[in-house]
């Protein structure tokens, strides 16, 4: 299972540092960081594959947020700067053991229980 935490309160231009913990997981190949806004699709903001040979980032995020993870066996992180209002929502944390597209929603087995991002002065 996966363990998403430190979402908060922060004001615009604020930043914030997510991290995701597994547990029971033999080994992780790819992994992602989603935001869920009511009424909208869940959408996929980083994700990260082999160990950070791949990483990719949405438009919307691209320059602000950085995906990282230290070793094959620590947490993964989302370092948010530049925070806007728009990305507030709930962040989920998602993992795959196996090569696949990062892409969609369906290739991820294992997901966290999210954590609240609240944007706002």
């Amino acid at each position: 299972q996966l363990q998403a935490s430190g979402g908060g309160l922060v004001q615009p231009g604020g930043s914030l540092s997510l991290s995701c913990v597994a547990s029971g997981i033999s080994s992780i190949y790819s992994e992602g960081w989603y935001r869920q806004v009511p009424g909208k699709v869940r959408e996929l903001l980083a994700a990260i594959r082999d160990g950070g040979s791949t990483k990719y980032y949405a438009d919307s995020v691209k320059g602000r947020f950085t995906i990282s993870r230290d070793n094959a066996e620590g947490p993964m992180y989302l370092q948010m700067n530049s925070l806007k209002p728009d990305d507030t929502g709930v962040y989920y944390c998602a993992a795959a053991a196996a090569y696949g597209p990062l892409y969609l929603q369906r290739y991820y087995p294992y997901w966290g229980q999210g954590t609240q991002v609240t944007v706002s002065s």
